[in-house]
């Protein structure tokens, strides 16, 4: 019989799975909403107020449905994902900040950019929120150019190289992207978006193939869009001449740009507000839902008058191809009535 003091095999076993197995580590939660709204605008880009702002319209989507002791909240999840939008970090750097593990913050930004997306009728709509004729009064008030109520432009957010398709997603600058069409009004916001095509694909087919250009056709919108010499010349979309005479046309052409430089300071704003756009490390599919998330973002941040992240103007990117005719001849005429 053994001492009962004695011990055996099974209490060293005991003692050895003991040693191994870790405690749970319960880290105290942070209360975010009570740090000045400097200190979240660089790292969240939105003030306390807006945040919550932001959680009241979420909440109903991105709440867990099974309430376990340590499950984050709605509010949680979406500062990781405002985090992850505004940094572009690596998710290990995010799950560190926010003080989580980085396997929950994948599933936390996938479903804020899931909930964001049932909000985009919401806040992006073409023409825009306010009147036609107001976008029209902001857009000449610029330089002159009457009747616009839309900038174009592509722009190409970096991805890392898909599995599938690979050779598609290469731009002309010869890296991995999306490129994605967006149109804005004179305030900076962002009245349509198409993340949907690999990197590869032209301005010109972006437009051709958009149910908006197929709307424009029939007629339903009163106005023009602006763009580069990246797209053909229609009469609804104008775009500066390749050689502008001295006079009418070369201030045509420099109101055309003043005007035009707006949808490229958008730009800016929106990839210096949500550096993620600087270059994605994930599927194409997902990176279309961030860009969308983000674009959404950028809009509900503009209408709440955010801080707006100090940017470089940047410099169009022009280039020449073959002019349509209808086109040509509307251009003549706002040429001819307006900057003679």
């Amino acid at each position: 019989m053994a001492f009962p003091f004695e011990e055996g095999p099974i209490d060293i076993e005991a003692q050895i799975i003991r040693a191994i197995h870790r405690e749970r580590v319960i880290r105290p939660q942070i209360d975010i909403l009570s740090f000045p709204d400097e200190f979240l605008q660089k790292r969240y880009r939105f003030s306390a107020e807006s945040i919550l702002y932001l959680n009241n319209i979420l909440h109903p989507h991105i709440s867990n449905v099974m309430h376990r002791g340590f499950a984050l909240n709605s509010l949680q999840t979406m500062c990781i994902a405002l985090r992850f939008f505004a940094i572009g970090s690596f998710l290990y750097n995010i799950g560190d900040a926010e003080h989580i593990r980085k396997a929950t913050v994948s599933p936390a930004v996938r479903k804020v950019c899931l909930a964001l997306k049932r909000f985009m009728r919401n806040f992006i709509r073409f023409p825009g929120h306010k009147p036609t004729r107001i976008i029209k009064v902001e857009f000449h008030q610029l330089a002159g150019f009457p009747n616009i109520i839309g900038c174009i432009d592509g722009t190409q957010v970096p991805i890392k190289a898909p599995s599938i398709n690979e050779a598609d997603y290469v731009n002309r600058k010869g890296f991995h992207s999306i490129n994605v069409q967006m149109i804005c009004d004179a305030s900076y916001l962002i009245t349509n978006v198409e993340a949907k095509w690999p990197g590869s694909v032209h301005d010109a087919r972006m437009y051709r193939e958009c149910n908006l250009s197929n709307k424009f056709q029939r007629g339903e919108f009163d106005g023009y869009l602006l763009g580069d010499r990246g797209y053909p010349c229609l009469p609804t979309l104008i775009t500066p001449y390749p050689d502008p005479n001295p006079g009418a046309q070369s201030r045509f052409n420099v109101a055309h740009s003043r005007t035009r430089v707006r949808i490229e300071n958008t730009f800016g704003i929106l990839k210096e507000r949500f550096q993620c756009l600087r270059g994605l490390r994930v599927c194409p599919e997902r990176a279309c839902d961030v860009i969308v998330a983000c674009a959404i973002l950028h809009n509900i941040a503009t209408l709440r008058n955010e801080l707006v992240p100090d940017i470089e103007e940047l410099v169009p990117e022009d280039h020449i191809q073959q002019i349509d005719r209808d086109g040509q001849r509307m251009r003549d005429e706002i040429c001819h009535n307006h900057f003679n």
